[in-house]
């Protein structure tokens, strides 16, 4: 999130009008992010691969535009999604935890 939000940031006070990248130079598979995503966790889940149909292989656009203006990300997928995980996990409870107060609530009315 914070390398999405200096991008933002660097974008709006840049003059530049066409489509940028804000992606990093890491090539990262579905099957990468759904391991890295486990592993920060700390959950043990399987991964089940289901047949489908075969999208693009590969996608790198080119990040030429917004490292123009000086801007480059700086962290892996592993290291944002390891400072991400903690506040999604605590919303995730929270929410949790005021639909179990407004079902008793409801409940005891």
């Amino acid at each position: 999130m914070d390398d999405l939000v200096d991008g933002i940031y660097t974008l709006m006070q840049s003059d530049l009008e066409s489509p940028v990248n804000l992606g990093s130079d890491e090539r990262v598979t579905v099957a990468d992010l759904v391991r890295t995503v486990i592993e920060v966790s700390g959950k043990r889940l399987k991964v089940k691969y289901v047949p489908g149909p075969i999208g693009v292989q590969a996608r790198n656009f080119s990040k030429a535009r917004i490292k123009s203006l000086g801007w480059e990300a700086k962290y892996s997928l592993k290291e944002g999604i390891a400072r991400t995980y903690p506040w999604i996990e605590a919303q995730v409870k929270a929410l949790h935890v005021s639909t179990l107060h407004v079902h008793t609530l409801n409940v005891e009315d």
